[in-house]
């Protein structure tokens, strides 16, 4: 009862948050006003077509009674009929229902399936979405369009057209809306759409996506049902339907040029996200609901943040690891064969500053402890293309320093069953193999390993410990740091600049002033979903606040950086992408950095310290 709770308040929520805006006015016309039953709107001229129907059957049986023909010249005239062929075709009224029903289903079937299928086909990853936009620009079209519509629906002519009226193509258009809303399904349809990728979908899954369906249904129902009260009781609606059409296919064609440009993403932006506190309270209670025992118990042991042991439940394989790095032969390790061992699984990657910070640490105590017992396996688990490189993580690995056994999680799937959500993360499982203890991102070294301490003494009653290691904690302290800054267009956050950051070649300009926490661009840069690639002129200016800027940065070529604190210099880059550091300060501080980037160059992200 607690999931089915969770997904239909996290449905209801994402069914009022600002991603799902720009479907709206959608909804509202092609969904509502459309769908008005002129029948109930108690008109004069609703009621006239009713009366039509009558008038034509008594005059054709006075005719035939004559012995004769009803003619032409025997209907009704057309000051009879003022508004009757403005008005639209009988409404079962269904169509709010079955756009709705449309959208639910298809967005939650997606999700669900999606994933598999495409994997399945080998097709891109945004096919589905691609394909709902097309078909977007198509219906809205056929609105404008009558001709064409008639050729859109010849496909379906099987279905009787007096039972379908105007409710036809209702729920076709909820699908193709379902397809291009997944991308906004909620923060509590990340545990699904990992249940999902991992095809592990069983009945808490179903129920807890079922009752997400219901809770998104119920906010965009209601305001399909207002349009469709408006389009009853206000005149003009009623009466200027051909308008009302193709008003409808614009804005059908406008929502799929803005989804297909990124638009909607800066209006979101531009939206205060009013849902985001409870959406992260849900998202947690929703991974933990469709977790398992074990999963369960890892997430409940993540979020409490213990510095004492715990029972944490059975520790879950290395699953789908597509290779191994400084083990004898890079042969694979299994939880299993560790037995007898405290292990300590670090999720990570190579160009993560926040891993890097913590691998110190980590290779200390595997430096410190292995001969006494302690395992660390280090999982990599990739958050840009690049790191799915091995070779990029060996030579990443040699440059921090790491000696300990890595496995290679390049799809996730050991991540997955972990239910990890963060790098860093590290799982401290004790010599019988279980999860002791949870640790979420930086600090808290020293809790850290006087438990692994405690669990070595346990594990072996007669091992004398050596003194506990001493690595300065760099951890950020800095309240008002900035937040990691992403640069490929797929998770853009801080743009302040004028020009349209979307996928492409564009000529940037630098807007007068960068606000805080904020970064605009110059010259000629080359966006794509992950990164930004150097043109002529290219810089970036970043209004921060933190001790140390890092970029991550990859290809051959030169940064010119220069600040308020020490000036411009030059550092040079060549190889794989990783963090440079751009500056570096010994307290926090809000300043301004530029960097200008030679020409090839490709940017990922700003990270702090």
């Amino acid at each position: 009862m607690t999931l089915l709770f969770i997904g239909l308040l996290g449905g209801f929520i994402t069914g009022i948050s600002p991603c799902i805006l720009p479907v709206l006015p959608v909804i509202f016309l092609s969904g509502g006003v459309q769908s008005a039953r002129p029948e109930f709107a108690n008109d004069p001229v609703a009621a006239l077509r009713a009366k039509v129907p009558s008038a034509v059957a008594r005059r054709a049986a006075s005719a035939r009674q004559g012995g004769g023909v009803a003619t032409l010249t025997e209907a009704p005239s057309v000051t009879e009929l003022p508004e009757e062929r403005l008005l639209p075709p009988r409404s079962s009224g269904l169509r709010p229902y079955l756009v709705i029903l449309g959208l639910v289903l298809s967005f939650s079937a997606f999700t669900l399936f999606g994933t598999l299928a495409i994997q399945a086909l080998h097709l891109p990853d945004d096919i589905i979405r691609w394909i709902g936009l097309i078909v977007l620009v198509l219906l809205g079209v056929g609105l404008i369009v009558p001709r064409f519509e008639r050729v859109l629906e010849k496909p379906f002519s099987w279905i009787p057209q007096r039972a379908v009226g105007t409710d036809r193509g209702g729920f076709l258009l909820g699908i193709v809306l379902g397809a291009v809303y997944v991308p906004c399904a909620g923060p509590v349809l990340a545990a699904i759409t990992v249940a999902g990728a991992t095809g592990k979908i069983g009945l808490q899954t179903i129920a807890l996506t079922l009752a997400f369906a219901v809770g998104t249904a119920i906010p965009l129902l209601f305001f399909a049902l207002a349009g469709r009260r408006v389009g009853e009781r206000v005149r003009a609606f009623r009466t200027h339907q051909r308008i009302i059409r193709t008003v409808s296919g614009v804005v059908m064609i406008a929502l799929a040029a803005a989804l297909t440009l990124n638009i909607t993403d800066a209006v979101q932006r531009a939206i205060p996200d009013y849902t985001a506190a409870v959406n992260s309270f849900l998202e947690h209670g929703a991974a933990q609901g469709i977790s398992g025992v074990s999963g369960g118990a890892l997430a409940g042991c993540a979020a409490s943040a213990s510095t004492t042991l715990q029972n944490c439940g059975a520790a879950p394989a290395f699953t789908g690891i597509q290779s191994w790095q400084n083990t004898p032969g890079d042969e694979p390790l299994t939880i299993k064969g560790l037995r007898g061992k405290v292990v300590l699984v670090d999720f990570w990657a190579y160009s993560c500053i926040n891993c890097q910070r913590e691998i110190a640490h980590v290779d200390a105590w595997y430096a410190t402890y292995h001969t006494l017992g302690l395992e660390v396996v280090g999982v990599h688990t990739p958050e840009y293309a690049f790191e799915h490189d091995p070779a990029n993580v060996a030579a990443g690995a040699k440059r921090l320093g790491i000696r300990y056994p890595i496995a290679i999680d390049d799809k996730d799937a050991t991540w997955n069953a972990y239910h990890n959500y963060s790098r860093p993360a590290a799982y401290l499982i004790d010599a019988k193999g279980v999860v002791r203890h949870v640790s979420i991102g930086e600090g808290r070294y020293g809790d850290e390993e006087a438990l692994i301490r405690q669990l070595l003494a346990k594990a072996d009653p007669g091992v004398s410990l050596p003194k506990a290691t001493d690595v300065p904690d760099d951890s950020p302290t800095n309240p008002h740091q900035t937040a990691e800054t992403y640069l490929g267009t797929d998770r853009v956050q801080g743009y302040a600049g004028p020009t349209s950051y979307t996928n492409g070649t564009h000529a940037f300009s630098m807007p007068k002033t960068v606000p805080d926490d904020r970064y605009g661009l110059d010259g000629t840069w080359t966006l794509t979903d992950e990164e930004i690639t150097a043109g002529a002129g290219a810089s970036v200016t970043l209004n921060y606040d933190a001790s140390k800027v890092y970029l991550d940065v990859g290809g051959t070529g030169t940064l010119t950086v220069k600040t308020g604190v020490d000036g411009t210099r030059t550092i040079a880059v060549t190889g794989a992408p990783n963090i440079r550091t751009v500056v570096s300060t010994a307290t926090p501080h809000r300043g301004t950095v530029t960097v200008k980037l030679s020409p090839g160059l490709k940017a990922y992200s700003f990270t702090f310290g």
